[in-house]
């Protein structure tokens, strides 16, 4: 359970970070840091919920895309969101193997509607295990 509490704090800066990042005025800087900030944030929620679907739900997920699906397999994440993440996962492979300036532009335009999903993920998780804390 100490290893989602740190998950939990982890993930919820991560968030911030690229929130932070999204509000701040465009510029090729600005995308190439929020694409890297994205990066780290997706790696991020997918960990806290492989943690979280496998203390309290029973499910052993081993990559991002099966976490996502058992988020939707568990209401944690609805099926329009679900495919949302899927593609961010594929986005974020992407950036990790190739810097490509078109597909950068696309990148950080995606953003925008990756970030809300990522940040929902997150509340309702840390929202399912304070609950789990409350009974511990």
């Amino acid at each position: 359970m100490e290893r989602l509490k740190e998950r939990l704090m982890l993930t919820k800066k991560a968030l911030f970070a690229l929130d932070e990042a999204l509000k701040l005025p465009y510029s090729k800087i600005i995308r190439d840091a929020s694409i890297q900030r994205f990066e780290f944030t997706l790696e991020a929620v997918w960990k806290l919920a492989q943690r979280y679907l496998n203390l309290y739900e029973g499910i052993e997920t081993g990559s991002p895309k099966a976490v996502i699906r058992g988020c939707f397999q568990t209401n944690l994440l609805e099926e329009d969101e679900t495919q949302i993440l899927l593609q961010a996962i594929d986005d974020r492979n992407l950036t990790v193997h190739t810097y490509n300036e078109i597909l950068a532009e696309l990148i950080y335009q995606n953003l925008l509607k990756y970030y809300p999903i990522l940040n929902k993920l997150y509340e309702a998780i840390d929202r399912g295990a304070n609950k789990a804390f409350e009974h511990a």
